[in-house]
């Protein structure tokens, strides 16, 4: 069967993941087009094909047990000079993400594995351009902020064209943030001191 290389990660919504994806290949990112908008909870990995449902099977597992929660997307930050990358940062959101690729990678998991670097959640929008673009990126979405409520996950796929796509959306198991520990009743009567 041979083998495949997969991603797994939560995608930008609409308007703002082709907005980011269009200002991307503006800055003359030449995978831009190839790379949905996305913050990654599994890096490219290669796995053999015949493990695929066993992966999904975890990666059901994994999204029954999630929640949603809150993603605010605000300002930018750079991996440079360790890496060519500037992103734009995760200011809501990144234990949450933190918490769900420890859990993608556990190691007991069919998809384990050591991270080159250590996990820092963000959304890539310049990667390996030249230096003057990389500023040009930086400083154009400094000011940049978006905000959704994250409602699952997604397994990708690179084909052999360079271009990733969706395989699968697992949903998180709870379609609704759960309420906070509910308010005293309005005619409840106080304990007097």
């Amino acid at each position: 069967m041979g083998t495949v290389t997969i991603g797994v990660s939560i995608a930008v919504p609409e308007p703002h993941g082709s907005e980011l994806q269009e200002l991307r290949a503006g800055f003359g990112d030449a995978a831009a087009r190839c790379i949905p908008t996305h913050v990654t909870l599994l890096p490219p990995t290669e796995v053999d094909s015949a493990d695929l449902p066993a992966i999904e099977a975890h990666l059901v597992s994994v999204a029954a047990a999630g929640r949603p929660f809150p993603m605010r997307l605000a300002g930018t930050g750079t991996f440079r000079p360790l890496s060519p990358v500037v992103y734009v940062k995760v200011a809501e959101g990144a234990e949450a993400c933190s918490r769900l690729q420890r859990q993608v990678r556990d190691p007991s998991g069919p998809v384990a594995r050591e991270l080159l670097f250590p996990y820092h959640p963000h959304v890539t929008v310049a990667h390996g351009i030249d230096d003057a673009s990389m500023d040009h990126a930086y400083e154009e979405l400094a000011d940049y902020a978006a905000e959704w409520p994250c409602t699952g996950f997604a397994l990708y796929e690179q084909g052999a064209d360079g271009v990733w796509r969706k395989l699968r959306e697992f949903p998180f198991g709870s379609a609704v943030v759960p309420p906070q520990a509910a308010a005293p009743a309005e005619n409840a009567t106080l304990p007097s001191l």
